[in-house]
């Protein structure tokens, strides 16, 4: 049982490295599609005529070396075993390739991992794999570019009612249903309330949308140790940039990665933990 458990387990690793390594194009694509999307919207309503470029999308073009424009070959592209066999450098250009690639990569990887270990090869274990995978994505598009696309929040939202609905988590369908709603208009009053007070916009509406959707896979009941401990990882990374100056122009940084942060230590840990975790 237990090599079975063992095998099924590494496998879902595997899989969470190649779907890493996709991701890496998500987070990297994602955002250029939207603007594209946005611009040519814009230009149909004051009456101009969109200027249309190459196909531009997840699939197309291939993979190309930023610096240089190298075509990226199959075996370049093999999760972290390239990165580590190319030295982290493109082999056209020798540019140093970053770091985060392997890293999602291993992340994403390690969660799968996890999620089959814990959950086995069933339909639970199956839908937070793609929970942990939305979430990794999330957090590195917001903290690339302070967006939470819509592609993926309301997607991940509804999966988590749907999931709870066909009893595929151990969140009740009611309870999922409050979460939603609740993490939703909590943050949505957080933010008009700053807003009011201030004239400043705090978060975005992405951040209301992710948190509803965090109350969707683990019930209302959880969301309160979820802020908390975004909240606490949120402060200590602020001030820990503002004091290496690392902190982008305007001095904001964006919640979204810390709330996905939470939300994957309430998947591992339990949300209950995180209150021992901030002494509650």
């Amino acid at each position: 049982m237990l090599v079975s458990q063992w095998f099924d387990a590494a496998l879902g690793g595997v899989i969470g490295l190649l779907l890493g390594s996709f991701l890496n194009v998500v987070i990297y694509r994602l955002p250029k599609m939207l603007e594209a999307q946005w611009a040519a919207e814009c230009a149909e309503i004051s009456g101009k005529e969109a200027v249309e470029g190459q196909p531009f999308n997840l699939m197309v073009p291939r993979s190309r070396c930023q610096q240089c424009g190298h075509q990226i070959r199959w075996y370049e592209n093999i999760p972290v075993l390239s990165y580590l066999f190319l030295r982290g450098k493109c082999s056209n250009c020798t540019v140093p390739i970053s770091l985060r690639y392997p890293l999602v990569e291993l992340a994403t990887g390690a969660l799968f991992y996890w999620c089959i270990w814990h959950w086995g090869a069933t339909l639970t274990g199956l839908v937070w794999c793609g929970f942990s995978g939305a979430i990794v994505a999330l957090a590195f598009i917001d903290w690339d570019t302070t967006l939470l696309p819509d592609d993926i929040t309301l997607p991940l939202l509804w999966a988590g009612l749907l999931a709870a609905a066909l009893q595929w988590t151990d969140v009740p369908l009611v309870s999922a249903i409050w979460g939603a709603a609740a993490g939703y208009l909590s943050l949505w009053l957080i933010y008009w309330i700053f807003k009011l007070i201030t004239g400043k916009e705090g978060m975005g509406y992405g951040d209301f949308k992710l948190f509803a959707a965090l109350g969707a896979w683990f019930g209302w009941q959880a969301l309160v140790p979820i802020i908390l401990m975004a909240s606490v990882i949120g402060a200590v990374v602020g001030i820990a940039l503002k004091f290496s100056s690392g902190l982008r122009e305007g001095g904001y940084v964006p919640f979204g990665p810390f709330l996905a942060g939470a939300g994957l230590t309430a998947m591992v840990f339990g949300p209950q933990s995180i209150l021992h975790v901030v002494g509650l």
